[in-house]
């Protein structure tokens, strides 16, 4: 079975005009990303994964809309970004995870946090402290981290540099994960994409707590970055505790496994070292619904 654990809800459930068949330069150096999308689009392409793992993102407090790239995308789905994922997720149980996002700034985030999980029936939590601007250690997000917690909800975080100009890179640095983690040990924590370009801080971070895993989306597009990452990885013995991840519509499941497949080519012909091929393969296949208490 593949297990995706990040991707991102579409904005519409049916025909996405054309003129909002927007392209995003910015997220990609290879190659123009869609940036709108809907339901179809979405499950088409997504298809080699038999479970996905999708969020949308809490851009301000309170969020009405929010988008893959920013908030004022507009959706034939109404309700905030919760019900928009809590929607699509329930329609298709059998292949969808729907995580919530919230807000630390939002005073009734954990009332909403309640009727995320409860009503809705999200499994996880989404957060971007520097989408959101806010710092991971202030007291509002401590608070979604206890509550997370006890009731053994995973957090994925956003980790790494972004494009978005308003989005302060500091605050998704991997080594304030590493002071989350101390702060609450039983909180299952996925850093995404390996919290590019400070990948060896990340894995650092993975090795040392045993409820802190990473995510590889959003890395093999940069493809001397992504050997690096996964050498590092190798070398700081966390491979296992790596988790498959597209970041879709950025990339697919698709591109991910095929290009983590011959992640060692760049350097064939030289003495380089070369990540384990059975160590890759087991990410592909990897159980992390298990590893994440959502099996």
């Amino acid at each position: 079975m593949i297990i995706d654990v990040h991707s991102h809800t579409p904005q519409f459930r049916g025909a996405v005009p054309e003129e909002r068949r927007l392209i995003g330069p910015a997220w990609r150096p290879d190659r123009a990303v869609s940036s709108v999308y809907n339901w179809d689009d979405y499950l088409q392409q997504q298809a080699p994964a038999d479970k996905t793992i999708v969020f949308g993102v809490a851009w301000h407090p309170g969020e009405r809309t929010g988008g893959v790239n920013g908030p004022d995308e507009p959706s034939d789905m109404p309700g905030n970004v919760n019900d928009k994922t809590a929607a699509f997720a329930s329609a298709y149980p059998e292949r969808l995870i729907g995580f919530m996002s919230l807000h630390p700034h939002d005073p009734h985030a954990l009332d909403e946090f309640e009727r995320a999980r409860g009503d809705l029936g999200l499994r996880g939590i989404k957060m971007g402290a520097n989408y959101q601007n806010f710092h991971p250690l202030e007291s509002r997000a401590l608070a979604i981290y206890e509550r997370a917690q006890s009731y053994r909800l995973p957090i994925l975080f956003h980790q790494g540099t972004s494009p978005v100009r308003n989005a302060p890179i500091r605050y998704a640095h991997p080594l304030l994960m590493d002071e989350v983690a101390m702060r609450y040990p039983d909180l299952k924590i996925i850093m995404a994409h390996l919290g590019h370009p400070w990948t060896v801080d990340a894995a650092v971070v993975v090795r040392k707590h045993p409820n802190v895993y990473a995510d590889i989306s959003g890395l093999f597009y940069r493809p001397f970055g992504f050997y690096e990452a996964m050498i590092k990885a190798t070398e700081w013995n966390v491979l296992d505790k790596l988790l498959f991840a597209s970041d879709f519509p950025v990339t697919t499941a698709t591109e991910t496994f095929d290009n983590l497949r011959t992640v060692n080519d760049i350097v064939e012909g030289t003495n380089f070292p070369r990540v384990p091929e059975d160590k890759l393969e087991a990410i592909i296949y990897r159980d992390s619904l298990a590893l994440l208490g959502l099996s």
